[in-house]
């Protein structure tokens, strides 16, 4: 019978851990341009920023790219270095949590800033 440590073969989480690299890669940069060059000095110019639907999407997809990149490696620490299988599950839920939590917040923060 196999423990419940989220064992199994690693090529699964290391394509994940690589597209997400990937996408992170391609996404970062064109964000960056997009909120550096305005420069804007007030709310309304932060909102103007983000009227179009495209930069929220991007943004709300590379978080979402960087919380599964993150967990692939949290993961992966916990099951090298964390021996106490409740200790290692409880860590895999606070960070399952923390992730999923700020991906849902950030996303609910750029739908209500348009």
């Amino acid at each position: 019978m196999k423990p419940a440590t989220g064992s199994r073969t690693g090529t699964g989480t290391w394509l994940v851990q690589r597209a997400t690299a990937v996408a992170l890669a391609l996404t970062l940069p064109v964000l960056l341009l997009y909120f550096a060059a305005p420069q804007p000095a007030g709310f309304a110019e932060w909102q103007a920023l983000f009227a179009p639907r495209w930069p929220r999407v991007l943004l709300l997809l590379a978080a979402v790219a960087l919380a599964l990149h993150a967990w692939v490696g949290m993961r992966d620490i916990f099951m090298d270095y964390v021996r106490p299988t409740g200790v290692r599950l409880a860590l895999y839920l606070a960070v399952i949590a923390t992730l999923a939590g700020s991906v849902v917040w950030l996303g609910a923060i750029l739908w209500s800033a348009a």
